[in-house]
């Protein structure tokens, strides 16, 4: 997993990672810079345990190495961490990046259509839509730009703000970064703006 995201994202942030699986069963896991903590129900290969490890590892990367300088762009955090999850799952022979994108869009549109993703409120921070939302926001960034754009612009993002502080507007640039100028307004224009500022949910995304 960690060789996998680092050819997603770039390299390992950290001179070391360690896990710490709790005697105690625990609801839900958490991360902290280098480390992350499970309860022994999670140490299990089903899949609801692995997303939720691959979800941890990724924070290193999305949350630790980049964190949001405001909440209003929580969605760089649990957005981020949600695709990890998806990605892994097609790496390791299960559902496609596509089918869960398909299965998680179908469950965004049966709720509430009134959550801005770029500005979710206090109340809504960690709401599960902010998740979902922001990692499919990512599946129609990869579909619109194909691969190789994409994953270089996730490895520049990362590159170009190790250890620092981020927001929405600093994707949109390392998005320019590849594409140029031109070609990140459109994609902004047409594709990330209804996901981020628009509370419609937009079709589902396809690569």
């Amino acid at each position: 997993m960690m060789a996998f995201f680092v050819d997603c994202f770039g390299p390992y942030p950290y001179a070391s990672y360690d896990v710490v699986v709790t005697d105690d069963a625990l609801e839900i896991p958490l991360e902290s810079a280098t480390l992350s903590t499970f309860g022994s129900n999670h140490a299990t290969r089903d899949w609801e345990n692995q997303r939720l490890i691959a979800h941890e590892l990724a924070h290193q990367w999305f949350g630790n190495c980049l964190t949001a300088a405001q909440w209003r762009d929580i969605w760089l955090h649990e957005g981020f961490a949600c695709y990890a999850e998806w990605l892994w799952s097609q790496e390791v022979g299960l559902d496609s990046t596509q089918e869960q994108a398909a299965r998680h869009h179908q469950g965004l549109a049966a709720q509430s259509q009134d959550l801005l993703l770029c500005d979710p409120g206090p109340k809504n921070m960690f709401d599960d839509r902010v998740y979902k939302r922001g990692a499919l926001t990512l599946h129609a960034l990869r579909g619109a730009i194909g691969d190789e754009a994409f994953f270089a612009v996730l490895r520049g993002f990362v590159a170009d703000h190790r250890h620092r502080v981020v927001s929405t507007s600093d994707l949109e640039k390392a998005i320019c970064r590849v594409l140029g100028p031109t070609g990140g307004e459109q994609v902004r224009r047409t594709v990330l703006d209804p996901w981020l500022r628009s509370p419609a949910l937009p079709p589902i995304p396809a690569i």
